[in-house]
């Protein structure tokens, strides 16, 4: 048996709190769904959107790693300019010392002297001016010695002035000039007739050979002793 039509109370009670009820879930459900869809599309765009501050970091340290590098890049330039700068003036100031880097050949005058040569036309002039402070040094040295020698001679001098002022009647009782003309001569004709019979001048070798034989046998110290007291006696002879 089918069962009877439904009647208007049964339709009422279909839509009455039971059933406004189901309907009621049925749209919170699909609600519900919509949100977490959209939560879920929204979490997941969230997640694919980068982290603004990690990047703004990142970039903050990358620029001060390039700055860093700018400045020592920059203090090495510097310091290299400074270095090429010295260089070049101490070029400079050897042109202006050395005399020889200014006297340039007129077919050169315009062109510029390289380091290498600037550099050897230095140690030319330096080595020249060595050579020139050791020549002064001897002349330097020479003098010296001529004025050592001078003093003596004045301090020699001045005690002979002094002897002659303290005896004024001294030189009264002195020897002529006569008397020591004849002294020498004994002496240089004692010694000229040693050397005529013992020197030999056929030849230059002869002669050469006989002279230092002469003058290792007659003219010893004592050789030359006793002539000077024989030409005395003799002489002393002649006066008295």
């Amino acid at each position: 048996m089918s069962p009877p039509p439904a009647g208007p109370a049964q339709v009422d009670a279909a839509y009455g709190d039971n059933g406004l009820d189901s309907a009621l879930f049925m749209e919170n459900a699909r609600k519900g769904s919509i949100v977490s869809r959209a939560n879920s599309i929204g979490s997941t765009s969230a997640s694919s959107v980068p982290n603004t501050d990690d990047e703004d970091s990142d970039y903050h340290q990358e620029s001060c790693k390039e700055s860093y590098k700018d400045q020592r890049r920059r203090a090495h330039t510097q310091a290299e300019q400074k270095r090429r700068d010295a260089i070049k003036k101490g070029y400079n100031d050897l042109q202006a010392i050395v005399p020889t880097c200014e006297q340039q050949d007129f077919s050169i005058s315009s062109q510029k002297l390289s380091k290498a040569i600037v550099l050897q036309k230095t140690i030319d002039y330096i080595q020249f001016l060595h050579k020139e402070k050791k020549k002064q040094e001897e002349e330097v040295s020479t003098l010296r010695k001529d004025v050592m020698a001078l003093q003596i001679m004045k301090v020699n001098y001045e005690q002979i002035v002094k002897a002659h002022q303290d005896n004024p009647n001294e030189g009264k009782n002195q020897i002529s000039d006569e008397v020591k003309f004849n002294v020498f001569q004994g002496i240089m004709d004692s010694l000229f007739q040693s050397f005529n019979a013992s020197v030999s001048v056929t030849s230059f070798q002869e002669l050469s050979a006989c002279v230092f034989s002469w003058i290792e046998e007659h003219c010893k110290p004592q050789t030359l002793r006793d002539v000077v007291i024989g030409v005395l006696h003799k002489v002393k002879c002649q006066l008295y």
